[in-house]
Order: C-alpha cells, then sequence, then structure tokens
C-alpha cells in the first residue's frame, strides 16, 4: 500500500444481532457457514469492495448474540449509511440483521476497544419441553435451587485464572476478570444467568453455566467452587451447558454509566 493509499482508510463500527443455530460460530472458516463469512460477503458486494472485519467477541456454533459489533477499514467514505444498513439486510440471510453503522476513529477495533463484554444463558425447568423455545434456552427438565447456584456465581467474581472453565488453548492465558455474575428467575420455569467479564476464554461462560446448574441439582456443593479454579483442569467443573442458550448480550466500550462501563 502506497502513502496515498493510507491516507485513504476508513474505520467503521458495525452493529448486528444473530440467530446462531444454523452457524458454525462467527469466525470464517472454509466450506462451513459462519457469521463472519455471510457477513463479509454481504459487505463485498455492498460496499463493491473486499472487506474484512474483526469481532468484539468470537462466539461457537449455535451461540446467538443480540449486541455483536465488528470494525471493518475501507478505501472509501460511505456517503449514505442508511442506505448501506438497508443493503446489507436486503443481502444476509434472515437470521443476521445489521442494527448500525457508524465511522470510528483511525485504528479503532471492536476487539481491542471494547472493555467487557455481557452474556445472558437461559435454562428451562419445567418438566416439559416448550419445542418453541428450543433454539434458544436449555431445557434442563428439573428444579433447580438458584440460591445455591448464586453462591456458586458469585465465588467466580474477580480475578481467577479459569482453565477449569475453558477449553485449552495452547500458549494462551486464561486468567480472566469477571466483575458480575448472577441468577434470576424470569417467572416459572425459566431462570437466566448474567455475566459480564473485560473477556471471556473459549466456552467459558458455558462450563461456568454447566458448573452452576450441576449445583443447582445437588450433585456438587457451592463451596467447591474455590477448589474446582484452583485445580486448573477442566475435568474438575464438570460438563458444558449445551450453546443454544447462550447470547451475547452486548459489548461495552468507553466511560462508566451508572456503576457500569458505558454502551456506546
Amino acid at each position: 500500500m502506497t502513502p496515498i493509499q493510507e491516507n485513504r482508510v476508513f474505520t467503521y463500527r458495525l452493529d448486528l444481532a444473530y440467530e446462531g443455530t444454523d452457524f458454525r460460530g462467527f469466525a470464517r472458516q472454509p466450506e462451513v457457514r459462519t457469521v463472519q463469512g455471510d457477513l463479509e460477503k454481504a459487505l463485498s458486494v455492498a460496499l463493491r469492495e473486499e472487506v474484512l472485519t474483526t469481532c468484539a467477541g468470537r462466539t461457537d456454533a449455535g451461540v446467538h448474540a443480540r449486541r455483536q459489533v465488528v470494525s471493518m477499514t475501507l478505501s472509501r467514505q460511505i456517503d449514505d449509511e442508511g442506505a448501506v444498513i438497508r443493503s446489507l439486510n436486503r443481502l444476509l440471510p434472515p437470521d443476521v440483521r445489521v442494527h448500525r453503522l457508524s465511522p470510528a476513529g483511525k485504528g479503532w477495533s471492536a476487539r481491542f476497544a471494547a472493555t467487557w463484554r455481557a452474556y445472558r444463558y437461559h435454562v428451562r425447568t419445567e418438566p416439559l419441553a416448550d419445542p418453541m423455545h428450543r433454539r434458544l434456552v436449555w431445557h434442563v427438565g428439573v428444579p433447580l435451587d438458584i440460591d445455591a447456584m448464586n453462591k456458586a456465581a458469585a465465588l467466580l467474581v474477580g480475578t481467577h485464572d479459569f482453565a477449569s472453565f475453558c477449553r485449552a488453548a495452547q500458549g494462551r492465558s486464561s486468567v480472566r476478570e469477571v466483575r458480575e455474575a448472577q441468577w434470576r428467575a424470569e417467572k416459572a420455569g425459566h431462570l437466566t444467568f448474567e455475566v459480564l467479564a473485560s473477556s471471556f476464554c473459549q466456552q467459558m461462560v458455558r462450563s461456568m453455566v454447566g458448573w452452576c446448574v450441576e449445583v443447582g441439582r445437588g450433585r456438587r456443593d457451592a463451596s467447591e467452587t474455590p477448589g474446582v479454579l484452583a485445580a486448573r483442569d477442566r475435568q474438575a467443573a464438570g460438563p458444558v451447558a449445551p450453546p443454544q442458550g447462550l447470547i451475547l448480550w452486548e459489548v461495552g466500550y468507553g466511560e462508566s454509566r451508572e456503576g457500569r462501563p458505558g454502551v456506546e
């Protein structure tokens, strides 16, 4: 790239949502359908140049996003952002929708500028599964002790080595700062886990959910949580929750707002 071309690089932020059931995760992969693959194909058609994106947080196969954020660089400025959004949503399949397109500072990265990510996980406990929710919840089908689950979740808050709750990644640190982790009863038979951290390693939220559900079923005790963390062994935390109940809820950037980092 010549110096003249380099000066004509424009950075943009894109906010989107997707229902992840039919995707093999966010990150592009050859010969399988991914969110990034579909998005970059639509962007390249709509903007008439090859577009590569960087996301705030990679989601696994079957995981959804209410508010994923990506960044991209273009060789020219977008004149009508609303028209591009409309074009993208015509080009994209119905399980992906773009909600926002806005200019960002040169070099801005959706991944590295993010100060926190928040996820929610939905669990249903009624005996009979509702087929209308099968793509969006984990149907456990038995009563759970939410108080015990919250005791376990509270012990996961703080800066810890989460190796027991992450898929092993050679040479990568599994130390993370979890700022909030709480179970809430939405209504009879429906529990929601909310967790917020600076970042997450692969399968971390689903492993946390799996551990808490084991506690809620009475198979393990919340007091074991520090020992599970100290073990730094994926087998210590028990089964991983399935992907369909997990949603990337929002990503935070910028200054604090009402005690929580801002959502721009």
